[in-house]
């Protein structure tokens, strides 16, 4: 099953939801279409065209935005003045009602992959009058386990990346949560420090893709690099603004209940080792689990994107 044509936007724009933030959007597809929104990962990569290929142009009204200091939506997280007290789960929730009204939808299926999925299953438990389907890959749930798995529990198997990630932070701040010493090295005053921070925070994400570090082109650019880890610590070093105690995603997984969702999940996916995504699949009725072989934390592999279409075209009608 493969991928549809690229499509280019028919209508976008620069939402302005408060807090001196705008957040860019745009539809593809038919403007008389099922409803969907797409919730990128990170927090703090930004949208590309990719996720507009997995729906059905002919079927789908396929919203993509650019969650708050991320992407086209100003101010971006790069920028050290950005005041990223106002960048919250609670508050990307709020943007997404914002748009949902704006855009004149009543309900959308929600589509998200990593820390989108997080927030996907956040907005379904509530506000489950806006959801009418769930597609979710590489599934998280935000959970402290998950966020020590990730900094620390993976130098297991990367030693030699996680002693240089260790390395660039002061011998004081080596225990504990990893994401909040890197995010204070990240709120520095000083812009080397800022930028040594970022530049080791991105070559530990390369390593446990895993590839070489500074592979990834992305991480390249400077005010992605600043950007995006900023945003990531700034999540993970405060239990993700979810609130409501540690594990509230799993722990409300019966509130899901009605609202049809599929979760593909490759083997490989490295948050596979706290069983997350099969305590969930089982904790929520209603819900399928596609399990693909020899893939990782991705969507660009061919067996997760084939069963990501697969799920779109089976939820369009």
């Amino acid at each position: 099953m493969p991928l549809y044509p690229e499509i280019e936007p028919y209508a976008h724009g620069m939402l302005d939801v408060g807090d001196h933030n705008l957040v860019y959007w745009e539809t593809c597809g038919n403007p008389e279409g099922k409803p969907a929104v797409v919730l990128h990962g990170g927090p703090g990569s930004g949208c590309g065209p990719y996720p507009r290929r997995l729906f059905d142009p002919a079927a789908y009204r396929i919203v993509l935005l650019d969650q708050r200091g991320s992407g086209r939506s100003t101010p971006h997280a790069s920028n050290h003045e950005t005041d990223m007290s106002v960048n919250t789960t609670a508050h990307v929730m709020a943007d997404l009602e914002l748009l949902r009204r704006h855009l004149g939808i009543e309900r959308w299926l929600v589509w998200g992959v990593s820390w989108g999925s997080v927030l996907a299953l956040r907005y379904a438990q509530t506000h489950p009058e806006s959801v009418s389907e769930l597609v979710l890959t590489a599934v998280a749930t935000g959970s402290d386990a998950e966020v020590e798995l990730l900094t620390r529990g993976l130098g297991r198997i990367f030693p030699e990346a996680h002693d240089r990630f260790l390395a660039q932070l002061p011998p004081a701040e080596r225990d504990g949560n990893l994401a909040a010493a890197y995010n204070r090295l990240l709120e520095s005053r000083d812009p080397a420090v800022r930028e040594r921070a970022a530049r080791a925070w991105t070559d530990w994400e390369t390593a446990i893709i895993p590839a070489p570090p500074r592979s990834v082109a992305r991480f390249e650019n400077p005010a992605y690099r600043m950007g995006f880890a900023r945003t990531v610590t700034h999540y993970w070093g405060n239990g993700h603004f979810l609130g409501d105690g540690d594990g509230v995603v799993l722990r409300d997984a019966h509130l899901l209940a009605g609202i049809p969702g599929t979760l593909v999940q490759g083997s490989l996916d490295f948050g596979n080792l706290l069983g997350i995504v099969w305590r969930l699949h089982r904790s929520w009725p209603g819900s399928e689990l596609v399990t693909v072989g020899d893939a990782g934390h991705t969507t660009g592999t061919p067996g997760v994107a084939q069963a990501l279409v697969a799920a779109t075209d089976k939820y369009r009608k």
